[in-house]
């Protein structure tokens, strides 16, 4: 398996700076073994549209058994909470749900990750918890401008009346490579609240200055919204950028152990 690496200041894991995008593409470059981690650090993971805490149980199990402090999220209407769907959730809900949860944990030195959707309601929440994050990591994620929604990004038809976008009935068998989580991730995704695609966030720029910020695209899922984020990204050099062509969208489970090692070395 061959996984890409970019870099636009640095590689993760201290291996030092790249020659540039193009040069670490053609090389073919990995990310090195995992290295011993000497201090506990404490992650929360924003899931993507249709999916709960429970997309991250392969990963959470890893950080974890490494001791670090992990909060896995279920945003509103969703998954667990899925019983309290209704019309009135919207971006600003999801956005709480993040806030609310880091304020009440007294959680501080965070690392943010959130996977597609999630850059959304992340990026808002940042407004809020900007102070107490130390890093991001953006999971072939929405990265909005201040006043887009996410329907904005990735255009889709609405049904008059729609409280929520049906949960998917199938998924592209490029998505995974084991049948068995194919059936897994049907088993789970549940209808997600319309309203949170369609509020513009508000943004001052709180995601920017986080210090350390990388963006992982995942090509095998083509999606113009995560090309254009992962391009701005590139071209900004406070970002790091990685590619992984192996992994579908879902990389926390098709590939749980290289994301686990990408994030300790993110943090």
């Amino acid at each position: 398996m061959v996984r890409s690496i970019i870099t636009r200041r640095r590689l993760l894991g201290g291996l030092g700076a790249a020659a540039g995008s193009a040069s670490a593409l053609a090389s073919g470059a990995f990310i090195g073994p995992a290295h011993a981690q000497s201090a506990q650090k404490t992650y929360v993971l924003v899931p993507g549209a249709y999916y709960g805490a429970w997309s991250w149980h392969r990963v959470t199990e890893r950080l974890q058994k490494q001791g670090h402090r992990v909060y896995a999220l279920t945003l509103t209407g969703l998954a667990e909470r899925s019983h309290l769907l209704n019309k009135d959730i919207t971006l600003d809900t999801h956005i709480a749900d993040i806030a609310n949860l880091v304020e009440w944990e007294d959680l501080t030195d965070i690392c943010l990750v959130a996977h597609s959707y999630g850059g959304c309601p992340a990026s808002g929440a940042l407004e809020r918890i900007g102070g107490r994050v130390s890093s991001i990591v953006w999971v072939d994620a929405i990265k909005p401008a201040d006043g887009q929604a996410f329907r904005d990004l990735v255009p889709f038809p609405i049904e008059e009346g729609a409280i929520s976008r049906p949960a998917p009935k199938a998924i592209p068998p490029t998505s995974f490579n084991d049948p068995k989580d194919v059936a897994w991730v049907l088993s789970k995704v549940t209808p997600h609240p319309i309203g949170t695609f369609l509020q513009p966030v508000k943004l001052t720029g709180a995601r920017e200055k986080v210090a350390r910020k990388t963006y992982i695209r995942l090509p095998k899922f083509q999606a113009a919204a995560m090309d254009k984020a992962a391009a701005e990204c590139k071209a900004d050099s406070s970002w790091t950028v990685l590619e992984n062509t192996t992994s579908g969208h879902s990389v926390m489970i098709v590939e749980p152990d290289w994301l686990t090692d990408v994030l300790t070395k993110a943090a």
